[in-house]
């Protein structure tokens, strides 16, 4: 079906399930919204959209481009699940090279777009955006915390290596500081000699530069630095229109959208399991699709579980056989059994956001990564912060510092938290209504507000699809 008529936008998801899982949301509200979008993928990206397809199938369309070759990709991977966090950096530079087939796209279209909407570890979009004579709008899947610190680090890299081992942030609000390993990992690896990291500088510069951004966020969790970036941007486009994960929270369950279930069962059995337990006394423990403790870790993990004396449902993601082999995790000998009844090992994917959901679950134990942030601050649930990489400690000090709404129960990639600390923690958090359990559910209640009629990030996402449509009008 045509899609002339409507306005009509780009999107340019990264390939990496916590950035597209969220911009797939966005383009689910622009679609509701009346908009005609086309997705930008590579070949083994597109099975993620195939629900979002069959929901919108007159107003979503894609353009599917090759995955360029690069020297350090494997050939057939396309996503950083394939790949790991250290590739990046590739993955970046390779998908610059898609930037003649997309001129050549657009210029043959009937009904081009009248802007761009790419992920913000593709910021040299910016330049095709001048190329095409479209603005380019940034889509941050994470905060604005995050973006005020990126900033501030991609125009001060000489201030990244203090002798001190300590990075301040004087030009931010609460003027932050972060231990030297902690400022997030593509600043830390960049090298000024080397043209690649110099295209992901230039990229990440291109943010704060573009027409305007779009936060999976909302005001009220993060306004300060909401109205930092306001300032340095020198406009208002800067939109925060999240926690858009209510979108799949409000779904019969995690397929909604892209968030593929392969195993129902496990997913059937844990809801029957969480049922049978009281509220509040269910610690979830998940650290994400990327990440695999260590051998060290597990034990003490396993070791603070078993000593807390609290129910828990724990996630732990299937490693490959090297992985097993070296210890990636790997639960201790006899765990299972002696927690047999009070906990439940998951070996593979779970249901994280109907787990969060179910009124059995109190805690979480995470990693920081920013959807299970949102998703836990939906469910109303106190994270146990426990940050290892890449955006983790920034996230993690937004909750524990800023909004005292977590607890950190240990950081670093690979830190081992002592297990009878670790325990104690555990069961202190789970069994008392401290200050932090208060203000995790208050929290929930203004993300529920910021999504409503009214809201916050109602208005923002109104507010630009005005803006959007106003291009259209300007374009005839």
């Amino acid at each position: 079906m045509s899609i002339s008529g409507k306005t009509h936008i780009l999107v340019f998801p990264y390939p990496a399930q916590g950035h597209m899982l969220p911009i797939l949301d966005l383009t689910h509200q622009l679609a509701l919204h009346g908009l005609s979008i086309t997705i930008l993928v590579t070949p083994k990206n597109l099975p993620t959209l195939t629900p979002l397809l069959h929901t919108h199938p007159s107003s979503i369309q894609t353009v599917v481009l090759p995955f360029p070759p690069h020297p350090k990709i494997p050939p057939g991977l396309e996503n950083i699940k394939d790949i790991g966090n250290h590739g990046n950096l590739y993955v970046i530079n390779a998908l610059a090279n898609l930037q003649a087939p997309i001129v050549d796209w657009f210029s043959s279209h009937p009904n081009p777009p009248v802007a761009l909407v790419s992920d913000f570890f593709l910021g040299w979009t910016l330049h095709l955006a001048h190329q095409l004579g479209i603005p380019r709008i940034t889509f941050y899947s994470s905060g604005a915390f995050l973006a005020s610190v990126f900033h501030y680090c991609w125009r001060n890299l000489d201030k990244m290596r203090p002798s001190s081992g300590i990075v301040h942030f004087p030009d931010l609000p609460r003027s932050p500081s972060f231990k030297q390993d902690q400022v997030p990992s593509v600043v830390r690896c960049h090298r000024e000699s080397d043209p690649e990291s110099e295209l992901l500088r230039n990229s990440m510069l291109a943010n704060t530069e573009s027409w305007g951004c779009v936060f999976n966020s909302f005001e009220d969790f993060e306004a300060e630095y909401f109205a930092h970036l306001r300032i340095k941007m020198g406009h208002s486009r800067v939109y925060a229109v999240g926690p858009l994960s209510l979108t799949a929270a409000a779904a019969a369950d995690d397929s909604s959208l892209g968030r593929a279930n392969p195993n129902k069962d496990s997913g059937a059995n844990v809801m029957t399991w969480l049922d049978g337990c009281p509220d509040g006394s269910v610690l979830y423990v998940c650290f994400g699709s990327q990440k695999l403790p260590n051998r060290l870790q597990m034990e003490a993990l396993a070791s603070g579980l078993e000593r807390s004396g609290v129910r828990f449902v724990w996630a732990v993601k299937t490693g490959s056989a090297q992985q097993v082999k070296d210890g990636y995790g790997v639960l201790p000998d006899g765990f299972e059994e002696r927690v047999s009844g009070r906990g439940l090992v998951i070996k593979g994917w779970a249901p994280q956001v109907l787990i969060l959901g179910h009124k059995a679950v109190g805690g979480f134990v995470s990693h920081c990564g920013w959807n299970s942030v949102l998703e836990a601050i939906v469910a109303g649930v106190l994270i146990l912060g426990w940050p290892m990489e890449a955006d983790q400690f920034v996230n993690a000090k937004l909750l524990v510092e800023d909004m005292g709404v977590a607890v950190k129960v240990c950081e670093g990639d690979n830190a081992v938290p002592d297990p009878a600390e670790l325990g104690k923690v555990i069961s202190e958090s789970m069994t008392r209504e401290t200050p932090e359990k208060v203000r995790a559910k208050e929290l929930r209640d203004r993300a529920f507000a910021a999504v409503g009629s009214g809201g916050s990030s109602s208005k923002h996402l109104d507010e630009l699809v005005k803006e959007l449509d106003q291009l259209k009008v300007g374009r005839k």
